[in-house]
């Protein structure tokens, strides 16, 4: 064994089940590493469904890597099971059922977690860097013993990249998933890994998704890669693409905190597909990272983005609602093709925005985000919008709050209904959430409102119905005043919501 981290590059034809177990099994040897305890596997299941069809860590990889792992475990193995929470709103049991996990987890008879229907263990952070003194993340992920990272290899609109480190958003469920989900999000991420550290990795870049996070095109890359050191994984996994892994802020951060090697001499990379091979299938993948008001020209939105709360005048809030806007539309694009045709001309507002909003008469401006503030004239009239912005220490993960979506659908859409004849009006939250900009733009264009959508309805009211049983079971069966504390951190009495 090398003194240096591994990465294993492997080329990748198809999702041959089979095949992906022998390379996940030569890998688990080489590494010398055997599950043993409560074995997890954290793939990324963000959306799926025929909507989504590359948004997720597809579920032949995901076989393949649960059999290698089956094969090479040590007697002390207790379960070998798959966890995950995706996107927000939409149900975990929605997304795995159209991603084909469900009859996976059947088949094979792998245990599974939502982890929103969890209980949430508090995790303390002792390192000067964090945002918070703790962060929350499900039982499962706090009590596993041998922790398995499956990400999709992938473009982020907030975040340049989502590989393996940025995977770990899934490892909480909305409430706290939604803290600190803003223009710190980077450092929320780097703050996550203190949770716990994965001892495989494996990516699924057979074929990988490129541009957006949810509704990514398609670019066959036809690789997989395994690695042992989260840090130097995603490092190689951003050099295949030309990307600088310094300047992915939270790789950088990361790297700073002493997780692991980030520069290419440090990290031992092998497999049959050398790194440059690799590079050069990857050089025109592309990545994320694009300011709203870009995104949107030559549309019916006109976006406008000023600064994000205590930061420089040219600061942008990446991780917070400008790029949950980017993914709405997109969202809705797949749903009704005819969205854009149907918009109105709209003017959305980010940040303490100090330039001119050129709003003709009959046009809305929906300033979105608590810290959204502005000052000027609209139609004659003089508007002093200020910020509403709450400071971090004034949300208290102890007291999340989650609203159900049927809640969050009735509760924009009386916000419209209550706006329809404003010239202005804002949307509040920090951030305000994908689905909620989702539901915006439907009530705005008329558009199909995915969730209403004949051919998703059925799926998702089957995830629902099973995440809202689930939770009650739990409740009665296992009583959270009498949950005791794990490997990480202690078990708070929060009854899941959602």
């Amino acid at each position: 064994m090398p003194d240096k981290p591994i990465v294993i590059l492997r080329h990748c034809e198809n999702y041959d089940s089979e095949k992906i177990q022998e390379m996940a099994e030569e890998a688990l040897d080489r590494m010398d590493l055997r599950p043993t305890g409560r074995t997890l596997l954290k793939p990324n299941v963000v959306a799926s469904g025929p909507f989504f069809p590359h948004a997720f860590t597809r579920p032949e990889f995901t076989k393949g890597i649960v059999n290698a792992l089956r094969s090479r475990a040590d007697d002390g193995i207790e379960e070998i099971a798959v966890g995950e929470r995706c996107g927000i709103t939409v149900p975990t049991r929605t997304s795995y059922d159209g991603a084909g996990y469900l009859t996976l987890f059947k088949e094979m008879n792998i245990p599974f977690y939502c982890f929103e229907e969890e209980m949430q263990v508090e995790i303390p952070l002792t390192h000067p860097e964090r945002l918070r003194d703790y962060v929350y993340t499900p039982e499962p992920v706090a009590k596993a013993d041998f922790f398995v990272n499956c990400p999709k290899f992938k473009a982020h609109p907030w975040t340049t990249v989502t590989f393996g480190l940025k995977n770990y958003i899934g490892i909480q469920d909305d409430r706290h998933r939604l803290i600190d989900h803003d223009h710190k999000l980077n450092e929320k991420v780097a703050d996550l890994q203190h949770i716990v550290q994965p001892q495989f990795i494996a990516i699924d870049g057979i074929v990988a998704g490129e541009g957006r996070m949810l509704t990514p095109e398609p670019f066959d890359l036809k690789l997989t890669a395994f690695g042992n050191n989260a840090i130097a994984f995603d490092a190689v996994c951003c050099h295949i693409i030309g990307i600088d892994p310094l300047t992915v802020e939270h790789i950088r951060l990361a790297y700073e905190q002493g997780f692991g090697p980030i520069h290419l001499e440090d990290i031992h990379i092998e497999g049959d597909l050398s790194l440059d091979d690799a590079i050069a299938r990857g050089r025109t993948f592309k990545s994320g990272l694009i300011r709203v008001e870009k995104y949107f020209e030559g549309t019916s939105i006109s976006a406008y983005a000023g600064p994000p709360p205590d930061s420089p005048e040219d600061a942008y809030c990446w991780g917070g609602c400008p790029g949950a806007l980017e993914e709405a539309i997109e969202i809705l694009r797949q749903f009704d093709e005819s969205v854009d045709e149907k918009m109105p001309h709209v003017h959305i507002v980010f940040g303490d925005y100090k330039g001119e909003i050129d709003a003709q008469p009959g046009e809305k401006v929906i300033f979105i985000g608590d810290c959204a503030a502005w000052e000027g004239e609209l139609n004659g009239e003089q508007i002093s919008l200020q910020s509403q912005y709450q400071t971090r220490d004034k949300k208290d993960p102890h007291k999340p709050v989650h609203e159900d979506v049927f809640v969050k659908i009735a509760g924009v859409t009386a916000l419209m209904l209550k706006n329809k004849g404003a010239t202005y009006f804002r949307m509040k939250g920090c951030p305000v959430s994908v689905s909620e900009q989702v539901l915006a733009l439907v009530n705005l264009s008329g558009a199909q409102n995915p969730i209403f959508e004949k051919s998703y309805m059925k799926m998702f009211n089957a995830g629902y119905a099973g995440a809202k049983f689930a939770s009650m079971k739990r409740a009665f069966t296992k009583p959270y005043q009498k949950a005791g504390p794990t490997k990480r951190g202690r078990a708070m009495p929060i009854l899941p919501k959602s």
